[in-house]
């Protein structure tokens, strides 16, 4: 599916005056919610969508300043208030329990909203935590050099106005495990996607979830050390920046988790193996 087609399929629904693109999809009462990744959207979910919506309603959002949703320039892009966006959209589709799963700068979010159901808010009820491939213990990650500049509050700006295409192709092949399977189209639609809409501009400033990471640690390691949901680990084991064995520690603070380690499988599973990923992440939510 084309990214005109995706857009299609989907909605958009207004929050403060911005849109945000959902693809809501299945029938069925069980409901997952997905946070995406960083810097990429929805649209990584298109291969591994058909083979969940048989079992679940699938609603996944692009965070304000992703994918096909707004990029405005005049916000601040917190990790807590694209928490709050989430509930918005959630609550706005008149979800009122979910299975939560999160990739990436999406766990980041997720744990926020653990955080929250800790201390007894949980405007949706969430019925199981999936974690993949996430760097909430940002102390472990090995980021990219171009995380690091775009980072850089004052360098930030200028290294995003010159990122090509060609860059952004070289950093996401260092992901994958199997390179191949990474093809040209997907490099394309990942990259008009980040830089539609004035993307460019806004990513120096979404880029800044790093630091909240830094200095939000206890609190969101925290809510995960505590939290009495029923949670798993889904991790590609040969991601260069976050690999297993992040996801063996989360699974050791983390009371009760799940863990499976997919083994020769980098940073977007969902992707590099949408068939094997999806059959994983079904099993853990029907056990």
């Amino acid at each position: 599916m084309d990214i005109s087609n995706w857009e299609k399929a989907g909605q958009y629904i207004t929050i403060e005056n911005h849109a945000i693109f959902v693809m809501d999809s299945g029938s069925t009462k069980d409901t997952i919610v997905i946070l995406h990744g960083y810097p990429t959207s929805s649209y990584d979910y298109k291969a591994v969508l058909p083979l969940l919506v048989p079992h679940f309603r699938v609603v996944i959002h692009d965070h304000l300043g992703f994918g096909l949703s707004d990029k405005p320039t005049d916000y601040s892009y917190s990790l807590m208030e694209q928490a709050d966006r989430a509930l918005l959209i959630w609550q706005k589709l008149g979800i009122k329990q979910a299975h939560l799963l999160a990739h990436d700068y999406g766990t980041s979010i997720a744990t926020e909203l653990i955080a929250r159901r800790n201390f007894g808010f949980e405007a949706v009820k969430l019925e199981s935590l999936t974690l993949c491939n996430g760097s909430v213990h940002i102390e472990l990650a090995k980021l990219r050099l171009i995380q690091k500049l775009l980072r850089n509050r004052w360098i930030g700006p200028i290294i995003a106005q010159l990122s090509s295409k060609r860059i952004f192709r070289k950093n996401m092949r260092q992901l994958w495990f199997d390179k191949s399977k990474l093809s040209e189209a997907e490099v394309d639609s990942m990259w008009e996607l980040l830089t539609m809409k004035g993307g460019k501009k806004a990513l120096p400033r979404i880029t800044q979830y790093l630091r909240e990471r830094e200095l939000f640690w206890h609190r969101w390691v925290g809510a995960l050390k505590k939290s009495n949901l029923k949670s798993n680990i889904l991790w590609g084991n040969n991601d260069p920046i976050t690999g297993g064995d992040i996801a063996k520690l989360h699974h050791e603070e983390m009371p009760g988790s799940t863990l499976r380690i997919l083994d020769k499988i980098g940073h977007y599973p969902m992707i590099e193996e949408p068939g094997r990923w999806a059959t994983e992440l079904l099993d853990l939510l029907k056990t």
